[in-house]
């Protein structure tokens, strides 16, 4: 079981997604994003499966929830840098988790 020790070492931040771009590379259809986390952490890029729900003007300038002390990950030919929150939709496919309100971007989760 995990403790709240453990959900403290997360550091999840809200950032506004940027920069969209289609990632045909991908072995699912996906995009490659840039999300500005705030002054503390700059922008960092993402690669997350969202085609089905979401068009690149869908994305474009809407805050998110991401990872940002993750380990990089190699997706292809492509670095994700930071870890873009999401769950399942009534279809599978991922849904964004996303704030109700507008807030500063870099705030953290707790």
């Amino acid at each position: 079981m995990a403790t709240f020790e453990d959900f403290q070492k997360l550091d999840i931040r809200v950032g506004k997604i940027v920069e969209i771009e289609d990632f045909p590379e991908a072995r699912k259809p996906s995009y490659k994003l840039k999300i500005d986390l705030g002054k503390e952490i700059g922008i960092k890029k993402s690669c997350a499966q969202l085609v089905k729900n979401y068009t690149p003007e869908d994305l474009k300038n809407k805050l998110v929830m991401c990872v940002v002390n993750f380990p990089s990950r190699q997706i292809g030919p492509a670095t994700s840098e930071v870890l873009t929150l999401g769950v399942p939709g009534k279809d599978g496919d991922c849904v964004l988790i996303e704030p109700e309100r507008d807030v500063p971007i870099g705030g953290k989760l707790y």
